[in-house]
């Protein structure tokens, strides 16, 4: 018997359709026409090499590098809450209707 190939395409779009889904693995391989095993097969892969591509970003960097840059993140994000908490309070200033009732 002749094994069935499919392109690479198809298997990508299996396996998102699997990890975005929130779907069975068992019954969304027989619906596609392959098998459960197959289908595991493609998903294991396809997270292994996402997991190798996020390694690759880091890669390089030492340890201290990695947290001055984890550092400096926390505090630009610290910084960015503040100005929306500050916003926030501006837009809510902005938005009340004025005393003495003038329009």
């Amino acid at each position: 018997m002749k094994r069935k190939r499919y392109d690479s395409e198809f298997k990508r779009n299996a396996v998102e359709l699997l990890l975005s889904g929130g779907r069975d693995l068992k019954p969304l391989a027989l619906e596609l026409g392959v098998c459960p095993a197959t289908l595991r097969e493609w998903r294991d892969k396809y997270l292994r090499e996402l997991t190798d591509d996020a390694a690759e970003t880091s890669e390089g960097l030492s340890p201290r590098q990695l947290a001055e840059e984890l550092r400096r993140v926390r505090k630009e994000n610290e910084t960015l809450k503040r100005q929306r908490e500050i916003l926030k309070k501006a837009l809510g200033i902005l938005s009340e209707q004025p005393p003495g009732g003038m329009s």
